[in-house]
């Protein structure tokens, strides 16, 4: 049997690119179309994206996937395995930098257990005065956050964002319009990723990436460029595991007074004090707050 890793899932199909050592073997092999064994069905498994996998060939020269190896990640939404990096993307302009939907994101990321690299993108758009995304970076590198300004267009910190893909398998998520498919294009020319123009009345772009697969780099990296999403839910996340996904919180809350501790209203609670104190950002207090309460609510209601 061979090793790959699946780069595509598609109508039922795997696309496995051969791998040695672990490493895809350089060249342009295309990938070997796969259907897996019926026995994953049976098992109720699913071969994903990201996937190493042992594979045979058949005499038509399509492939069977015979056997999936241990994974590192799996995630739901985009379902994809292996993944070791999220790379997140927030526009300064169109549409508008949105620092909620930033915290929502960096909640799933943290619970999870990946990597995170922020990245804020079409600063070409900002004001000569604007300091805003000088001050985002400020704020969310003091958390621990490792955060890139780009533009596209410019080429500024595509550069950067390139050699940190390096030899990982990374997600890209973000509002949709934000410059995703841009920021590739600009990373790796020639792969001519189609792009979106953005909607001013709706404010928000066209969903371009219309399935799941993995963008070979060359520089041994992989990304996975997914389709934007507008709304995250916190189903898969317990409202007790919340705080812990604020990185800034935990110091602090295994000082308070009560255990389990809600960071709330409880007498002794040193998150409100270092939030009170301003160690804590409010923004990022208040959106902790949001989404507990969000939590809440869709408990009683489910």
């Amino acid at each position: 049997m061979l090793e790959g890793l699946i780069v595509k899932a598609l109508s039922g199909y795997y696309y496995v690119k051969p791998l040695r050592d672990g490493n895809t073997i350089s060249g342009e092999d295309p990938a070997v179309q796969c259907r897996a064994r019926g026995i994953f069905k049976k098992k109720g498994i699913s071969p994903l994206v990201g996937d190493h996998v042992m594979y045979s060939l058949t005499e038509n020269g399509e492939g069977t996937v015979e056997e999936l190896l241990p994974r590192s990640s799996e995630l739901i939404r985009p379902p994809v395995a292996n993944v070791d990096l999220a790379v997140l993307l927030f526009s300064v302009k169109e549409p508008d930098l949105n620092l909620l939907l930033l915290d929502k994101f960096l909640v799933h990321i943290e619970h999870a257990g990946l990597e995170s690299l922020i990245c804020l993108t079409k600063q070409d758009l900002a004001d000569a005065s604007d300091d805003s995304m000088e001050q985002v970076k400020q704020i969310y590198e003091a958390i621990g956050y490792e955060v890139m300004i780009t533009s596209s267009l410019e080429g500024l910190g595509t550069a950067d964002v390139k050699n940190r893909l390096a030899k990982h398998i990374s997600v890209f998520s973000g509002q949709s319009g934000v410059g995703k498919s841009s920021l590739l294009n600009a990373i790796m020319p020639g792969l001519s990723l189609e792009t979106s123009e953005i909607s001013i009345r709706l404010g928000r772009g066209r969903h371009t990436t219309r399935h799941v697969e993995l963008i070979e780099l060359d520089n041994g990296g992989y990304v996975l460029d997914t389709p934007g999403f507008s709304q995250l839910d916190f189903l898969e996340l317990g409202v007790e595991e919340l705080s812990s996904c604020f990185r800034e919180f935990a110091p602090y809350a295994a000082e308070c007074k009560f255990r389990g501790c809600s960071h709330l209203h409880e007498p002794g609670c040193q998150v409100l004090k270092a939030k009170d104190d301003g160690i804590i950002q409010d923004s990022r207090y208040e959106h902790y707050v949001g989404f507990f309460t969000e939590m809440k609510e869709k408990k009683r209601r489910y």
